[in-house]
């Protein structure tokens, strides 16, 4: 359990700007308008004002959204806030860009205040399908961009890839994927397209414009598994995939998202921002979904929090090894007892032997995961855990 005294080393930051909306995006973001984004960036300083005092990042992550589309005057304005608050120097420091904004003037901005770590949509290297998805961005930009980050001396790169699009083949499928290894990034998230009430391609699936064909799905996600897998990557979350710059591989590759895996070990994080979801010494937090209320309350000099929940400590710990098992390494026994204060296994006996019985998991002295198979059902695998 940790120390309620030490200050919280995690920080998440939401930029909720977009130049425009995708078709399969369920998150918190707007279409940008100039007025509005100097008012957020002058809430988010006040925010980050109110929060200081707790915090000593060792990772930081800018989400989104898109951050990259803030401009070089408002990066500088929230960047000397950070090194005014004591905020810079993080290990791991991530900003989420779109291909279509990325600029050498602001890569080099980013990396000389101690970014060291850009996660870039591309969803796409097929220009039909980057237009089914409603990206701005063509598949030239995502070359263009890339070469102008390694430029400004970044050496750890993020690119997301999707799959299972509507219109997308197996052959355009393991195209993207070659061109993928092509890159050389440092790390790979790859995940299947989701359709999300209230967005346009879930009103277009319901519609009866395309149907979701699984097997074709399952048979992407495995050419996705193999080719990484020969490609150099190492397989640590159900979709996300890095390189390891050491000869031995622990836990993670050296390459994972240090700020993602501490999510998937329960640990606190602040998130500031407009609808962003924080979790600090037992309590969650969700700030208002609203940019316009966000920017009103902290002008007030409030927090723009619109809700807290402190779970029950049991409820708390289910959640925690929901979230683990979304991990290749899934719970290592005695370090969930010591972070929840529960044993795994005499809490989860019946639930744990279910999935042992499935083939959907392995349980040694020392650890519980799921295997390859289980990876599959990790959501129908969570909520086993969460019914406690």
């Amino acid at each position: 359990m940790s120390d309620r005294s030490e200050p919280i080393t995690s920080l998440y930051v939401h930029v909720p700007f977009c130049a425009h909306k995708c078709e399969y995006c369920a998150f918190y973001s707007e279409a940008s308008n100039g007025e509005m984004i100097n008012r957020y960036v002058h809430a988010l300083i006040r925010e980050m004002e109110l929060v200081a005092h707790d915090l000593k990042p060792r990772t930081v992550f800018f989400g989104g959204g898109t951050p990259s589309i803030l401009t070089l005057r408002q990066w500088e304005e929230i960047l000397k806030t950070m090194e005014r608050l004591n905020l810079l120097g993080a290990e791991e420091w991530t900003v989420e860009c779109n291909p279509a904004t990325v600029s050498a003037d602001k890569a080099r901005l980013l990396r000389s205040f101690g970014v060291n770590r850009i996660s870039m949509g591309v969803q796409s290297l097929d220009e039909n399908l980057l237009d089914r998805l409603g990206r701005i961005h063509s598949r030239e930009m995502v070359f263009k961009s890339f070469d102008i980050l390694r430029a400004a001396g970044f050496d750890n790169i993020n690119l997301d890839f999707m799959f299972a699009i509507p219109g997308q083949t197996m052959d355009i499928w393991r195209n993207t994927l070659r061109e993928a290894m092509a890159f050389g990034s440092e790390h790979l998230s790859c995940y299947e397209v989701i359709y999300e009430d209230d967005t346009p391609l879930y009103a277009q699936l319901k519609a009866g414009k395309f149907s979701v064909d699984e097997e074709l799905a399952c048979a992407m996600y495995d050419e996705l598994l193999t080719t990484v897998e020969q490609g150099g990557y190492h397989q640590y979350e159900i979709a996300n995939f890095a390189k390891n710059a050491s000869a031995a591989i622990n836990d993670f590759p050296d390459r994972a998202c240090k700020h993602n895996v501490n999510y998937w070990r329960g640990g606190s994080f602040y998130a500031l921002g407009p609808s962003a979801a924080g979790y600090v010494r037992g309590v969650r937090t969700k700030n208002w979904s609203n940019t316009q209320m966000y920017c009103e309350q902290l002008e007030r000099g409030l927090r723009a929090i619109e809700s807290k929940e402190e779970l029950a400590p049991l409820a708390r710990a289910g959640e925690i090894a929901a979230f683990g098992l979304r991990m290749n390494s899934g719970w290592p026994l005695a370090e969930f007892k010591h972070r929840t204060g529960f044993d795994l296994q005499d809490h989860w006996q019946p639930e744990i032997r279910q999935m042992l019985n499935l083939g959907y998991a392995q349980l040694s002295q020392e650890n519980f995961h799921l295997t390859r198979q289980g990876l599959r059902y990790a959501d129908w695998a969570a909520e086993l855990f969460l019914k406690i």
